[in-house]
């Protein structure tokens, strides 16, 4: 090529030096593009997302930090429910035949959907004891025989986002007890404090302590049945409010299947999912807990103040 260069610029013939060297560049750069293409690894970009969920996959809660300890005294108390309408005793959901026509669950991988109440991590604070007595409170369960109850401080309850949350408590002795969340403790309670019934507080320690330094963190336990669903009193295609009952995990988000999409509802501080507008009452449901799975509900009635099952229920965690 050297030779033929030097040769051609001895004869003078620059125009055809120009019209072989373009020439020769495109299949050097077509050569390349070979090379590349079936290159070990390389992979071509389609029209997929990379982003899409995989089905299986599980959404995974990011530690937060501990809450602070609490300073303010408390004493034994009785927590009121907040105003809603009263609610039937809450049945057992394991025996219970599912009324739902069409259910299933899907996982999706999201980011972490808890909120002040992560799993994984340990909190501190301290535990009082309340008169839990019908066992109904600012949940808006009901009443019920289970007695290992506890109502969570004002802040970690987050407008009922802690509500059915099973928690469990550590005393400094090593004592622990297992409850769910079925109540707030008014802003008296300091983040981090677990207002237990007196029968919880008394398998930690005998209760003329009347308050104790604590350690809790969230479970997901093993044996709760499945899923249930509430419509509120006085709901209507018109107007409804929805509550979950039942439910393994902290429920994220509830939301209608409305005109061909899913509409996440606003949670009230009375623990139901309230569509103002109507727009998807008595239609699909779709459940979402904290870590991301997704239970969608077909066939659920629309008759208010009636516990309906259905045969699904969040993973174990």
């Amino acid at each position: 090529m050297k030779e033929t260069r030097q040769a051609a610029r001895r004869r003078g013939r620059r125009p055809a030096l120009r019209a072989v060297t373009p020439i020769a560049l495109v299949a050097v750069g077509a050569l390349v593009c070979l090379v590349v293409a079936f290159r070990p690894g390389h992979q071509a970009v389609t029209g997929g997302s990379a982003g899409s969920a995989v089905a299986g996959s599980r959404g995974t809660a990011t530690p937060g930090r501990e809450s602070a300890g609490p300073t303010s005294p408390s004493a034994t108390r009785s927590h009121s429910p907040a105003a809603s309408p009263t609610a039937t005793a809450r049945p057992s959901t394991a025996s219970a035949r599912p009324s739902a026509s069409n259910t299933s669950r899907t996982t999706t991988t999201t980011a972490s959907l808890s909120g002040r109440i992560r799993p994984g991590v340990g909190y501190r604070g301290v535990a009082t004891m309340y008169d839990a007595g019908s066992g109904d409170g600012a949940c808006s369960y009901g009443p019920t025989d289970d007695v290992m109850t506890a109502a969570m401080n004002h802040t970690d309850y987050e407008t009922s986002k802690a509500c059915g949350a099973y928690v469990q408590v550590r005393a400094g002795s090593g004592a622990t007890v297992t409850v769910r969340i079925t109540n707030e403790c008014p802003t008296g309670c300091a983040p981090g404090q677990l207002d237990l019934s007196a029968q919880a507080f008394a398998r930690l320690v005998n209760p003329v302590a009347g308050r104790i330094p604590i350690t809790w963190k969230l479970l997901s336990p093993g044996d709760s049945g499945t899923v249930a669903l509430r419509y509120k009193t006085g709901s209507s295609r018109y107007w409804c409010a929805l509550q979950v009952i039942g439910h393994r995990n902290p429920v994220a988000r509830l939301e209608l299947g409305s005109g061909g999409a899913w509409r996440p509802l606003p949670r009230t501080a009375y623990n139901y999912f309230l569509a103002e507008n109507g727009g998807g009452c008595g239609g699909a449901i779709r459940i979402t807990d904290i870590y991301g799975e997704r239970l969608t509900v077909d066939g659920i009635a629309l008759r208010p103040d009636a516990v309906q099952t259905t045969r699904l229920q969040f993973a174990r965690h």
